[in-house]
């Protein structure tokens, strides 16, 4: 009985160490599309010719 909680103590550290990175991903990841979008909204305009 003793080595079944060993294990899965062992089970529930992995589950929180994937958790937890794959939360930090998701985090890493808004941040760069949060980034990129305000790029492309710095562009200056002055690369667009003007038309009449």
């Amino acid at each position: 009985m003793s080595d079944d909680k060993n294990w899965t103590g062992k089970a529930a550290m992995a589950g929180a160490a994937i958790g937890s990175a794959a939360l930090t991903a998701a985090l890493l990841y808004a941040s760069r599309r949060k980034e990129r979008a305000e790029k492309k909204k710095a562009k200056p305009t002055a690369e667009m010719p003007e038309t009449d």
